[in-house]
């Protein structure tokens, strides 16, 4: 554990904080928490989690801009759901991105565990694709993260790093949960 890492996850923590809430702030505060972590998972050799990093920073640009743009008029961010066809392409789009994006990593980099890494990266891209699009559906996308990431963060010794992912597991059901509350609303 670096006092970088606990820099990281103390800006990890706020971020999602902030997102259930659906708070423009979550932005400013992703930005620089992914910032941090695409130092950290490029010197563990997670290549696709500390490219997912840069991706990370240019979609919450845009989810920023997006996200003030789509105000309700009480100011709360306003939140959609896929249909059946929707969840299904994303799912099947998603197993293909991690299957390819594996195959890549372990073909061309000396990547530590490219598939597992990779199935962080492209399940990520997807939630935080739904995310920025307001979709109640990153949640699930996001728990299924935050299920593969912290036992790949153990294996690395990134003992912080995985217990915030544990602590991102309780708080994407959260979400979900307050955001399901929100739609009904």
């Amino acid at each position: 554990m670096s006092s970088l890492e606990i820099v990281a996850v103390l800006f990890g923590i706020a971020n999602i904080a902030l997102i259930i809430r659906r708070s423009l702030w979550n932005f400013p505060v992703a930005l620089a928490m992914v910032t941090i972590y695409g130092v950290i998972f490029w010197e563990a050799k997670l290549y696709s989690d500390a490219g997912l990093q840069a991706f990370f920073f240019v979609v919450n640009l845009y989810g920023w801009w997006a996200w003030g743009r789509e105000k309700a008029g009480a100011g709360d961010v306003v939140i959609r759901r896929l249909d059946v066809r929707g969840l299904a392409a994303w799912a099947a789009g998603s197993l293909a991105a991690i299957v390819l994006w594996g195959w890549l990593m372990a073909t061309y980099t000396n990547a530590s565990h490219p598939y597992w890494d990779g199935a962080v990266a492209m399940l990520s891209v997807a939630a935080q694709i739904l995310m920025t699009r307001r979709y109640i559906d990153n949640w699930t996308w996001w728990i299924a993260v935050n299920l593969i990431s912290v036992p790949l963060y153990v294996v690395k010794e990134l003992y912080l790093t995985a217990e915030l992912y544990g602590l991102f597991l309780v708080l994407a059901i959260v979400g979900l949960r307050e955001w399901k509350r929100a739609a009904r609303a």
